[in-house]
């Protein structure tokens, strides 16, 4: 069984839209008094509150005068913010998250259903205190005898509704095994280059519809705050920006499908984008690119359907190294696509040798079974004995490393890293296969 989530848009009636627009009203003041109610505890009190104690909260709340429209729509989303915000909490205090923040109204919103708040009835949807069931457009049928367990309804800020549908959908299988591997390579003037040569053009959809976006977004900022005309403004800017996004999330799927499909073996270089995006000459064209979209949807595809995929460590010389005979240059700019071997003579295409370099790491990994290790974690997610245990093993090294070069930074987080022993090792020369 694989949990699989299918999105589909809707079209309430009257009565369903004043009901769900109070529904997403109520879950985004509970979140928002729950967050400042745990906040508060902590900064005045030093004291941890969780989730048992924001659902006693809640319950508090809708015995008072001024909630009593808290017991007018279903308890089971107000309950799902709740843990929703605990999550966030969580990935806060490990290091995978930003503090959590106050949700917003002109952002749309999201109510989440379990069983209890929702009927499946003969291929129609009922939600909770609904007698009529959602005007679905269904653009593609759910599995058969599928039963979902989970129904997600969101706003989108241009006023779109959407319900994603959460269930076990046991016609995924993995694919017939496939001999060919492939090593990719991202780029801006190119989206993907992959090491036989083939380059996937960036089709830039933030810059077709640069132009559009602008004079939206100017006409916007000279109406008045609270009219009627400012608020038409913001979801003709809103409905851009959707378009573009839906462009983007469309041409990724067919392009990591394609991959996917074709290959056993994908060998990816795993990208620091939350730091590349500090350059501001590149920044609005890196997150053009969704480099990490990208990666993330091979990464499940892969899971599904029974391919490898191989993420190398950020700071393994992809471009810097020759594919033909292993030697690695000093330094190179990032304006040279094009560079010849001062040993071997060979001329290399910047990106197409970083992709057989990519492929050569792949090669090694599944032929040698050599270690994928997880990354060093976060000091914050450490316990403060574990945090000083890291600190003096870093320690030891940096003193053994001392006399001799300098030591490179390691990766944070839980992303999977080849080890630098891979392709510093005997086995790995260049871009020639280890098998």
């Amino acid at each position: 069984m694989t949990l699989r989530a299918f999105r589909y848009r809707f079209y309430p009636t009257p009565e369903q839209e004043s009901l769900l627009r109070r529904t997403l009203g109520c879950v985004r003041l509970v979140y928002n008094k729950a967050l400042a109610a745990r906040s508060q505890a902590w900064k005045e009190r030093q004291e941890k509150v969780g989730y048992r104690e924001t659902s006693k909260m809640l319950t508090q709340w809708k015995q008072e005068e001024a909630l009593q429209f808290l017991t007018e729509v279903s308890a089971v989303p107000l309950q799902q913010g709740l843990r929703h915000l605990d999550k966030g909490y969580s990935h806060f205090f490990t290091g995978r998250a930003k503090y959590p923040r106050f949700k917003k109204k002109r952002n749309g919103g999201s109510a989440e259903f379990t069983k209890a708040a929702f009927r499946w009835r003969d291929g129609s949807l009922y939600l909770a205190k609904s007698q009529e069931p959602l005007n679905i457009r269904w653009s593609r049928q759910l599995p058969k005898g599928a039963e979902p367990s989970t129904v997600t309804v969101r706003l989108e800020p241009s006023g779109r509704w959407h319900v994603s549908i959460l269930l076990d959908d046991d016609t995924i299988k993995p694919l017939p095994q496939s001999e060919k591997s492939i090593g990719v390579d991202v780029g801006i003037a190119h989206l993907a280059i992959t090491s036989d040569g083939e380059k996937v053009e960036n089709p830039r959809h933030l810059t077709k519809h640069y132009r559009r976006l602008r004079r939206a977004q100017k006409a916007l900022s000279r109406k008045m705050k609270g009219s009627r005309n400012r608020e038409k403004a913001r979801r003709k800017v809103a409905k851009i920006h959707e378009q573009i996004r839906d462009a983007r999330s469309d041409y990724l799927h067919k392009l990591t499908t394609r991959l996917v499909r074709e290959n056993q073996t994908i060998a990816v270089e795993d990208l620091s984008v939350k730091g590349m995006v500090r350059n501001p000459k590149l920044a609005k064209h890196i997150s053009d690119c969704a480099w990490g979209e990208f990666v993330n949807q091979l990464d499940y595809k892969c899971q599904w359907y029974g391919r490898t995929l191989v993420k190398v460590d950020k700071w393994f010389p992809s471009s810097k190294l020759c594919s033909s005979c292993g030697h690695k240059m000093d330094s190179m700019a990032l304006d040279v696509r094009e560079w010849t071997c001062p040993k071997c003579g060979t001329v290399h295409d910047r990106d197409i040798n970083a992709a057989r370099n990519l492929l050569a790491v792949g090669h090694t990994v599944t032929a040698c079974e050599a270690s994928v290790r997880r990354s060093l974690r976060s000091s914050r997610s450490l316990h403060p004995r574990e945090r000083r245990l890291e600190g003096s093993r870093s320690g030891e090294q940096l003193r053994k490393t001392r006399k001799g070069r300098k030591q490179e930074p390691k990766s944070r987080g839980f992303a999977v890293s080849v080890s630098r022993t891979v392709w510093e090792s005997p086995s790995f020369q260049g871009g020639e296969d280890v098998n």
